[in-house]
């Protein structure tokens, strides 16, 4: 696949405060890549460098092989789409789609043609002569959506875009946004603090956290094999144990918790007495009525939680740490009160180094003076 953006190592610093550091990443073409985090993790800001609404303190960012750090924002070959859909509310909705080919003085006739190729597009023929205050927020933002392409953009900027609406027509609009990168093959770079949002519409996904890139993965690989804590804990529903390995035996690592003792598949680059993080999903959880094999964990079901067709379960460690099991509703479980074994395969855990490890090596291996 053909890199049509390309960021290398760039730094966004506001006085003190450096919000993203370092950051390189490509971009294939046709590729719908989201940069997810919480707030203040640096993915707007990233978006903004792009775009030329920001300037990146050091590093250079490409579109097409060539350097836009110096272009204006419209000299860019890319175009944004904001949460707030940014309409000219005295035009009409043909007037706004239109707006951008009337600023290149392009043709009235293949202006009158895209713009109805476009609103076509969106599904919003019939709409010409309304005005926003006119329509629904998703119809609204597919105005602004059109807007955006009928330039033929190499790259379309998205920044939390759906952030706006209602939960079902969030979940309509992701549709519809996929269906429309696919149709088009545009390059997509989307910005959202929303996980499932993530793991529904991207080829891959940038998980940021304090300015860096945690994890570059496609969404299955993100979800699956988690590379830090930090995105197994962001990225749905898991839970997570520290521990110390204390035996490793035919790719399967025995961890000493402090609740007790548990199997994990090891990879080849972890080692006997390193401070690790297991991470298990809910739905990979397991509990037994009776004591398991390598495992020593005992807990108490502390409650359940009806979600439709899933059921999660709560049950409590003797440290107090809480883990949460789900299964389908209408399985037989153990009831409120009751003593239960959780248990894995241990194929199903996911090891992660973590970070004290890493502190821990860098102080052996200083060498005094």
């Amino acid at each position: 696949m053909k890199n049509i953006v390309e960021i290398e190592g760039i730094n966004k610093i506001y006085g003190s405060n450096h919000v993203v550091r370092d950051l390189s990443l490509s971009v294939g073409e046709g590729e719908f890549l989201t940069l997810l985090g919480s707030s203040g993790c640096g993915k707007t800001t990233t978006l903004r460098m792009i775009a030329g609404f920001e300037e990146p303190t050091s590093g250079t960012i490409k579109v097409e092989g060539k350097s836009i750090e110096e272009k204006e924002p419209f000299e860019r070959n890319v175009n944004t789409v904001f949460q707030s859909y940014a309409l000219f509310p005295h035009k009409t909705i043909y007037d706004n789609i239109a707006y951008g080919l009337k600023m290149k003085k392009v043709p009235k006739d293949e202006i009158k043609s895209r713009v109805k190729e476009m609103m076509e597009l969106v599904q919003l023929l019939g709409y010409e002569k309304r005005y926003p205050s006119q329509l629904s927020g998703g119809q609204k933002q597919r105005v602004a959506i059109a807007r955006a392409l009928i330039n033929q953009p190499r790259v379309l900027l998205l920044d939390e875009p759906l952030g706006a609406l209602d939960l079902k027509l969030r979940k309509q609009m992701q549709i519809e946004l996929k269906r429309l990168q696919k149709k088009l093959n545009i390059t997509f770079i989307y910005v959202t603090h929303d996980q499932e949002e993530a793991l529904t519409m991207s080829d891959r996904i940038a998980v940021m956290h304090d300015g860096v890139i945690d994890q570059l993965a496609t969404p299955t690989e993100i979800y699956e094999h988690p590379a830090t804590k930090f995105v197994a804990t962001f990225i749905g529903e898991t839970n997570t144990y520290d521990g110390c390995i204390s035996a490793i035996s035919d790719g399967v690592a025995t961890m000493t918790l402090e609740n007790g003792a548990v199997k994990v598949a090891c990879p080849d680059d972890f080692s006997i007495l390193e401070y690790a993080t297991v991470s298990v999903r809910p739905e990979k959880m397991r509990f037994s009525k009776t004591p398991v094999e390598g495992f020593e964990l005992v807990a108490q079901v502390k409650d359940y939680i009806y979600v439709g067709s899933v059921l999660k379960c709560i049950v409590s460690l003797p440290n107090g740490n809480e883990l949460k099991i789900e299964r389908l509703a209408g399985q037989e479980l153990p009831p409120v009160g009751s003593r239960c074994y959780p248990y894995w395969a241990p194929e199903d855990a996911v090891l992660i180094h973590n970070e004290s490890h890493y502190y821990f090596e860098a102080l052996k291996n200083i060498k005094l003076a």
